[in-house]
């Protein structure tokens, strides 16, 4: 357990944000050598400064947190908020925004958005949609999706959806329309509840040191 204690153990996800993140850490000297999301090994670390990492799916991050296989990690606010995992969030990072939103398809867009209610909606989000449409007064019918959205209206499936937009060409080239801003989202520094109070001094220094490095480049 002491030697245990001596690490700290980093969940990356796969993707997007994985470059990103790893390009942050390492203005601040949290490396290892053949650190990248194409590594076949499961745990990458740094034997000097006791760092792990751990490259997993974005969406098992939040998992590896909250029971404490990592202390702290970078995951998506769209993440985060579906996943309702009992985390703490120390850090906006700024990067990796994009937004949820409802989109239909423009030749069956409706008036209003209680229009839509009692419809079908396909989603990665089914979570965080359902919270948004109760909010309004109004209830849906979801449809869980893992891959490919957009297909939800075009194929019958659904009425509407609720997914992911960074920059809208999807929606635009599949003839869908954006109705309604849901939430918006970048990166966030997680962190496992004992870990936090376990190693707080450590994990307290990396983020104020996270936190200088954003100011810096928030600031050029």
């Amino acid at each position: 357990m002491k030697s245990e204690m001596e690490y700290l153990t980093i969940a990356l996800p796969k993707g997007k944000l994985f470059g990103l993140s790893a390009k942050l850490l390492e203005k601040i000297g949290y490396t290892a050598e053949g650190l990248s999301d194409k590594s076949r090994k499961l745990i990458i670390s740094n034997e000097e400064k006791k760092i792990r990492f751990i490259v997993s799916k974005t969406a098992d991050v939040p998992t590896y947190v909250e029971y404490g296989a990592a202390d702290i990690g970078v995951i998506g606010k769209d993440v985060l908020l579906e996943a309702e995992k009992d985390v703490y969030e120390l850090l906006d990072m700024g990067f990796g925004k994009c937004h949820l939103m409802m989109a239909v398809p423009k030749a069956e867009k409706r008036a209003k958005l209680m229009d839509y209610n009692h419809t079908r909606v396909a989603t990665k989000f089914p979570h965080i949609a359902e919270k948004f449409f109760r909010q309004q007064g109004m209830q849906m019918e979801y449809i869980k999706l893992n891959g490919s959205i957009e297909l939800g209206p075009i194929v019958g499936l659904s009425e509407s959806i609720v997914d992911i937009v960074e920059t809208g060409t999807t929606l635009r080239e599949n003839d869908l329309e954006e109705i309604v801003s849901i939430q918006e989202a970048t990166a966030r520094l997680i962190a496992n509840r004992v870990s936090f109070k376990l190693k707080f001094d450590r994990i307290h220094s990396l983020v104020e040191d996270l936190r200088k490095v954003l100011e810096v480049e928030a600031a050029q």
